[in-house]
């Protein structure tokens, strides 16, 4: 988790300019997929693809703070 979370603050830039104000679900380095809201992102991915981080690419600097849920409710 932590290589990918280096991974997405090293390309933020380049995945904002891709992606826009999304969520993106980030696993070996690779965007798995990018939603509206984190709810959307968790429910599309938590139960096919183990672990993953999940990380709000908003424009600034605050997509840096990392968020990891401890405990996933559907």
């Amino acid at each position: 988790m932590k290589d990918d979370f280096s991974w997405f603050v090293e390309n933020y830039d380049a995945l904002y300019a891709e992606y826009g104000h999304k969520f993106l679900v980030i696993k070996h380095r690779t965007v798995l997929g990018a939603y509206d809201t984190m709810r959307q992102a968790l429910d599309n991915t938590h139960e096919k693809r183990g672990t993953f981080i999940v990380q709000e690419c908003n424009g600034n600097i605050s997509a840096f703070t990392i968020y990891l849920p401890s405990l996933y409710i559907a």
